[in-house]
């Protein structure tokens, strides 16, 4: 079917979901703008600080998007088209979006604390613990996933012959290898996300310290990144993987202490201009090709092949899109960093809601991308290669998917269309390696005040919790294959969203309020996320990997000690123990 049906429907039911549905659960919730928010009550100029919604959105947007919404479809088109476009659609209206809406104004509600603290409000103390050491361990999954990704994607190459290219016709710098000709994608986008990365300092002082207008800022950002890509073509960075993999945990051990408005903030600024744009150029670009007749190349269904590599659709595809239709990490970012900077309450769900829907925008392009810039033949060649000795690189696959959509819908050349691609999704993911170290230093500070009745001084130092969020990071990105990370972070992550939205839902019982859009979700996804890692424990027995077998059972046992917790939770009020109910109901904010 042309791509103009598929593109237009998810565009009309995000539309209709975001002006009657999430405006209906607002109500339910009790949405106030006139409460004072946390950013504004607990203003301490480093965690703490009312900002501006446009700034906010941008942090909040580049934080939870990521590299999710890009390689996860990526690699679950492999099912069909059709499967992967629904769930897409329909689980960010009903499930994604609800989530991330619903955790950031409970963390508003609770004075800007964490979706762990709510548990403890909610689920005892005891739900405090596991939250917090289910949370700690879906962080490292996220980030020792990312961290990998990154690594490799930044040092891809990709041969001139399939970019349409000669050795002479590109602004690409060469290698040759065994007589072929390979163009350096990933140096590019390596000198880029350096300069970005520098500039940000500069850029959060002018924003944050001089208090620039909003339209000067935008221009600020925008040369920061043409700037970068013009350095980029002129001297691409040649780094290795594992190379990579250190300079990034140093970045990122030093970014977790500094105050947000120094890189966290102006750095998501800066790199979300490239994502705006490039959702722009996708939706133009496809508009193009859609309106010449264009149709999607890549099968509508495709379920033996994809059970072949990645094992049943029901519950592996929803496990490996684990964003564009949700993700439990969104509520680590909306209750740890996003909440103490909303300066009112309404901007939850103008922001929590829609930036999820925006997400799964990006996702569905993605999806039309590969289906018309890439043939299928060079899609599983890069990201579900044959050879052993290959690793999958779906981020190639999809800048290379989206270099040809750029050309084929606008004459982009495909080699400055491809390194675009590519700086899409890097910056996003050394951004979210940014937002999940600081998280999890948040969490290791936590668990210290759990173990101990009184924590010794050092342990609550910054570089103490953000080194073992790295450390720990570093490990497991080293020792395990992207492809083989994928899987068990996609589940702890939908299984976080799960526990995320029991803990909404029990927050929301225990104020008397409706809960059923949050509740009937999260039974969905724990039900789908619990048969995923019974899954995968059999795949670990049969592989050997003793590291991810341990992790495997410690994230089974930990999520259903929480769902135990939100039974007996949701148990005592059908039992009539009204008093015991109110006994347990948080006291107003």
């Amino acid at each position: 079917m042309n791509v103009l049906f598929y593109l237009a429907a998810a565009i009309i039911l995000f539309y209709i979901s975001s002006k009657y549905y999430a405006r209906y659960i607002s109500k339910v919730l009790g949405e106030d703008p006139t409460n004072p928010t946390p950013a504004v009550t607990k203003n301490d100029g480093r965690d703490y600080v009312p900002t501006k919604r446009y700034v906010v959105f941008a942090h909040h947007f580049s934080a939870i998007a990521g590299a999710g919404p890009i390689i996860g479809p990526t690699m679950a088109v492999l099912y069909g088209f059709i499967p992967a476009w629904l769930w897409l659609v329909f689980g960010a209206i009903f499930i994604g979006a609800v989530h991330d809406f619903t955790a950031l104004f409970v963390s508003i509600k609770e004075g800007g604390k964490s979706l762990a603290e709510v548990a403890r409000k909610t689920l005892g103390q005891t739900g405090f613990n596991l939250f917090i050491a289910f949370t700690i361990m879906m962080l490292l999954l996220v980030t020792s996933s990312f961290l990998n990704a990154t690594a490799i994607s930044l040092t891809s190459l990709w041969p001139l012959s399939k970019l349409g290219l000669a050795q002479g016709e590109t602004l690409l710098h060469t290698v040759t290898k065994d007589g072929i000709i390979y163009g350096r994608i990933g140096g590019i986008a390596s000198t880029s996300v350096i300069i970005i990365t520098l500039s940000s300092p500069f850029l959060g002082y002018l924003i944050f310290k001089k208090g620039i207008n909003t339209i000067l800022s935008y221009i600020l950002a925008f040369f920061i990144c043409v700037v970068s890509v013009i350095v980029g073509i002129i001297l691409p960075v040649s780094i290795q993987p594992e190379e990579w993999m250190v300079i990034i945990s140093v970045y990122v051990l030093i970014a977790a202490g500094t105050p947000v408005w120094f890189i966290l903030q102006p750095r998501d600024f800066i790199n979300v201009q490239i994502l705006y744009g490039g959702i722009i150029l996708m939706v133009v670009s496809l508009l193009s090709v859609g309106f010449r007749g264009v149709s999607i190349s890549v099968p509508d269904f495709n379920l033996a092949e994809g059970a072949k590599s990645l094992g049943f659709i029901w519950p592996m595809m929803f496990i490996t899109i684990a964003c564009g239709a949700i993700s439990g990490f969104h509520s680590l970012v909306a209750g740890g960093t996003t909440c103490k900077q909303l300066s009112n309450e309404s901007d939850a769900r103008k922001i929590g809601y829609n930036a999820m829907l925006l997400e799964s925008v990006l996702a569905v392009c993605v999806l039309l991308a590969i289906g018309v810039g890439l043939s299928y033949v060079d899609y599983k060649s890069i990201v579900w290669p044959s050879d052993p000795g290959v690793k999958s690189n779906p981020i190639l696959g999809f800048s290379l998917a989206a270099g040809h959509l750029f050309n084929n819908g606008l004459g982009i050349p495909v080699s400055l269309g491809t390194v675009f691609g590519i700086l899409l999704v890097e910056g996003f993911v050394i951004t979210t390696l940014d937002a999940a170290v600081r998280l999890n230093r948040y969490l290791f500070e936590e668990l210290w005040d759990i173990l101990f009745k009184k924590p010794p001084k050092f342990i609550k130092q910054y570089w103490v919790n953000a080194g073992l969020s790295v450390i720990f990071m570093w490990l497991l990105g080293y020792s395990n294959a992207f492809s083989v990370l994928w899987p068990i972070f996609g589940t702890a992550n939908q299984l976080l969203a799960a526990l995320a939205l029991m803990a909404v839902s029990s927050w929301l019982l225990l104020k008397g309020k409706k809960y059923f859009f949050a509740l009937y979700p999260a039974i969905f996804m724990i039900v789908t996320t619990i048969t995923s890692l019974c899954i995968l424990f059999t795949d670990y027995i049969r592989t050997s990997n003793y590291i991810l077998m341990v992790v495997d059972i410690l994230l089974l046992l930990l999520s259903l000690g929480v769902l135990a917790l939100v039974v007996k939770t949701f148990v005592k009020p059908l039992k009539g123990d009204k008093a015991k109910l109110e006994e347990n109901i948080p006291e107003p904010v």
